[in-house]
C-alpha cells in the first residue's frame, strides 16, 4: 500500500541516498567511540565529554534515518561489512592526538554533509518533503557542529567587508 502518496521508483532513489547516509553516520559513530576512548592529554575531559555528546547524537540520528527508511517501504542495511562498503566516511585510526582527531571529525563532517545534499537534491526531486524535513535539520545542525570544532581548531576565518 503506498499511503504516502510517492512514486515508487522515486523512493527508491531516495532509498538508496538514505542508506549511503545511513552507512556514513556509522562510521561516524564508530570513529567517535574510538574517539572518546582513545584522546588523551591537556583537553581530555573537554574532549571525551564532547565525543561522548557527538556520537549520542549520532546514535539517535542513525535511528531516525532507518526509520525513514522504513517509512518509505524501503529496508535500511544493517550490517557493518554493508556500512563500511557504502560508506563515504572511512574509518579513522584510534592514535591520533586531539586536533588530528578534530580533523577527523571534520573531514566525517564534509563526507556526511555531501551525502546529505545528494539525498536533498534527490528527495526533492522525488518530492518528499518528509525525507528533505529531516535531512534539512539534520544538515543545518552538522554545519553548525563543523563550524564550532572549526573554531576550536583555531582556524582563520576570512573577513570580507561589503
Amino acid at each position: 500500500m503506498n499511503y504516502l502518496g510517492l512514486d515508487e521508483g522515486q523512493t527508491a532513489k531516495v532509498s538508496k541516498e538514505l542508506n549511503t547516509l545511513l552507512s556514513c553516520y556509522h562510521v561516524y559513530y564508530q570513529n567517535l567511540r574510538s574517539f572518546h576512548w582513545h584522546v588523551e592529554g591537556q583537553n581530555f575531559f573537554d574532549m571525551h565529554n564532547l565525543f561522548e555528546e557527538m556520537y549520542n547524537d549520532a546514535k539517535i540520528k542513525i535511528d531516525e534515518i532507518a526509520e525513514r527508511i522504513l517509512t518509505i517501504r524501503y529496508k535500511p542495511i544493517s550490517t557493518l561489512s554493508a556500512y563500511l562498503k557504502y560508506s563515504k566516511v572511512e574509518e579513522a585510526k584510534a592514535e591520533l592526538s586531539d586536533q588530528e582527531m578534530i580533523d577527523t571529525v571534520l573531514e566525517n563532517h564534509k563526507q556526511i554533509i555531501h551525502c546529505m545534499r545528494d539525498t536533498l537534491q534527490v528527495a526533492s526531486e522525488s518530492k518528499d518533503e518528509g525525507t528533505i524535513d529531516l535531512i534539512a535539520g539534520f544538515l543545518a545542525d552538522l554545519e553548525k557542529r563543523s563550524w564550532m570544532l572549526d573554531a576550536w581548531s583555531s582556524k582563520k576565518f576570512k573577513m570580507e567587508m561589503a
